[in-house]
C-alpha cells in the first residue's frame, strides 16, 4: 500500500507520531488518518474563462479512545499542522475530550482484520501531475465549442468546466495497521442553453474518470450535453396519470442512492430505514441485482482498505430481488452484531461511518431504445429535482422532467410534473433493465423502467 514509498514513509512517522502522543496522554486505543491533496476546477463560458482555482490542503485526524465502565470514551481532533509540536498538541486535545464524553459500549477500533495486500486498482496515473493548466483549459474550450457548434438554437450556456485532483490517503491505528495509496479523479462537464420561440432549457454531461486519459473526449461531451438541451425544447405538462416510468441511466442511480440510505447500517440499527428488518427477504424484482465492490479496478468509489484498515471487498446487496447484505462499518456492525463489511469511510475531521464504494445495478440486455419501443405509453425520466424520500417508510416523490412516449417512441418533451410512489413497490414491479449500465459517480445503474407511477401535472 505505498508504504514504502518516500509519500508512505512522510505520512508514515506522522501518523505514528500521533498515535504515540495519544497513548502517552493516556490514550487506552486511537487511530489517525492523514489526507494530502492538490485540485484544480476551472470553467469556461463562451470564449472567455469564469474562474481558475487550484488548491493543496494536507488534514491529520486523530481519534482517541479511552476506556471506562462498559466501554469507551473517543473524541477526533484534527490539524492542518503537521509539525511536532502541532501533532502532539491536539493528541493531547483530543484524550482530553474523550475524557468528557459518555462511554460507548459500540465505540472502538477494530483489532483484526485488517487488508495484508497491495492491490493495483488502477488509481493513479503519475503522468496526470505533468499537466498544465492551459491543457485542462484547452479540454473545457474544446466542449463548451462543440456544444455551441451543434446546432444554432444553442444560443448560450452555464459553462463547461474541468476538474482535476491527486490525494493520497494514510490510515494507522493502535493495534498495528498501516497503510497509504494514491488517488486521482479527473472530470469533464458542459451545460449548455437551448432556445427556441419562448421555450428555453438547459441539460447536460459529463465524464469522470481516475485517469485523465479514460475520460470521454472533450468534443463528445459538448455535442451530447448540446443533444440533451435541444430534446428538450417546446416541453409541456401532462395531466395527471398513472403510467410506466423508464429511469434513463443518469437519473436510475438516484434510485440507488436511496437503497443504499435504507440499507446502511446506522439506519438499521437506528431501525430508520423500511428494509431494516427485511435482510433474507424478497424487496425487488428478480431482475435486481445490485453489488457493491470497492476492488473494481479504476472507479471512484475503489480503494485497498477502509477508514478502518479493513480490506474492501465485494458485497451482493441484493442479488435477484433477494435482500443479502447491509452495507457497515465496524461500530454499526457492533451495535448489530455482526462483522464489518469493509464499508468504512471517513474524513480527517470526521469518524467513521458506513457508506457505499461502487455500487451498481447489474445491466440487463436491453438497449434503451429496446425499451422505449416496448413501453406503448409512459414517461422517460432524463431529470430528477429536488428531495422527495422517506427511508423510513419508502414513499417516494420528485419533481421531473423528460420525454412523453406513445406507441413506443418518443412524442414530446415534458416538464413541470412530480412522479411518486413507495419504493419497496417501485423494486418489485421493476419489468425491464437496460444494458446501458453508466458511471459517472461512484454510484452507476443501467436504464430501468418501473411498471406504473403516479405521474402528477397539470
Amino acid at each position: 500500500m505505498s508504504a514504502g514509498t518516500p509519500v508512505g514513509e512522510h505520512a508514515r512517522e506522522i501518523v505514528t507520531r500521533a498515535l504515540a502522543s495519544a497513548a502517552s496522554a493516556g490514550a487506552n486505543a486511537a487511530d489517525a488518518v492523514m489526507v494530502e491533496s492538490d485540485s484544480l476546477e476551472a470553467r469556461v463560458r463562451g470564449d472567455e474563462v469564469d474562474f481558475v482555482s487550484q488548491a493543496r490542503e494536507h488534514t491529520l485526524g486523530i481519534r482517541a479512545l479511552v476506556g471506562g465502565e462498559g466501554g469507551f470514551r473517543s473524541a477526533i481532533t484534527s490539524t492542518s499542522d503537521l509539525s511536532s509540536p502541532a501533532v502532539e498538541r491536539m493528541a493531547r486535545e483530543a484524550v482530553a475530550l474523550a475524557n468528557a464524553t459518555a462511554c460507548d459500549p459500540a465505540a472502538g477500533i477494530l483489532e483484526e482484520g485488517f487488508a495484508t495486500d497491495d492491490p493495483d486498482l488502477e488509481l493513479f496515473d503519475p503522468i496526470d501531475l505533468e499537466v498544465e493548466v492551459d491543457d485542462q483549459l484547452r479540454d473545457a474550450f474544446a466542449a463548451e465549442h462543440a456544444a455551441r457548434q451543434t446546432d444554432p438554437r444553442i444560443t448560450n450556456s452555464e459553462g463547461s468546466q474541468v476538474g482535476a485532483g491527486h490525494s493520497r490517503i494514510a490510515y494507522g491505528n493502535s493495534a498495528g495497521f498501516f497503510g497509504c495509496y494514491e488517488t486521482g479523479s479527473h472530470s469533464l462537464f458542459s451545460e449548455p442553453l437551448a432556445v427556441m420561440d419562448d421555450s428555453k432549457q438547459r441539460d447536460y454531461w459529463m465524464t469522470v474518470a481516475r485517469r485523465r486519459s479514460e475520460l470521454e473526449a472533450p468534443a463528445s461531451v459538448g455535442r451530447r450535453a448540446a443533444e440533451r438541451a435541444l430534446r428538450r425544447l417546446g416541453a409541456k405538462p401532462i395531466a395527471t396519470c398513472e403510467a410506466p416510468i423508464i429511469f434513463d441511466s443518469i437519473t436510475a442511480p438516484s434510485l440507488l442512492g436511496h437503497i443504499a440510505a435504507c440499507v446502511n447500517g446506522y439506519a438499521v440499527y437506528r431501525e430508520t430505514s423500511y428494509l431494516a428488518e427485511r435482510q433474507g427477504e424478497i424487496i425487488a424484482s428478480e431482475l435486481i441485482t445490485i453489488i457493491d465492490d470497492g476492488r473494481l479496478p479504476g472507479r471512484l468509489g475503489s480503494k485497498p482498505f477502509d477508514g478502518e484498515g479493513q480490506p474492501t471487498r465485494r458485497n451482493v446487496v441484493v442479488e435477484r430481488g433477494r435482500l443479502e447484505s447491509f452495507l457497515l462499518d465496524g461500530y454499526s456492525a457492533r451495535k448489530l452484531g455482526t462483522q464489518s463489511t469493509g464499508n468504512a469511510t471517513r474524513g480527517a475531521g470526521s469518524l467513521p461511518t458506513a457508506a457505499p464504494t461502487n455500487l451498481w445495478l447489474e445491466p440487463g440486455d436491453a438497449t434503451l431504445d429496446e425499451i422505449i419501443a416496448d413501453t406503448g405509453r409512459g414517461l422517460l425520466v432524463t431529470e430528477l429535482i429536488g428531495m422527495g424520500f422517506n427511508p423510513v417508510t419508502g414513499d417516494y416523490s420528485r419533481g421531473a422532467a423528460g420525454l412523453w412516449i406513445e406507441g413506443g417512441e418518443i412524442a414530446f418533451p415534458v416538464e413541470e410534473i412530480t412522479i411518486a410512489g413507495n419504493l419497496n413497490d417501485m423494486l418489485a414491479s421493476i419489468d425491464a433493465v437496460g444494458s446501458d449500465l453508466t458511471w459517472q459517480s461512484r454510484i452507476a445503474s443501467p436504464s430501468l423502467r418501473v411498471a406504473n407511477m403516479t405521474i402528477a401535472g397539470a
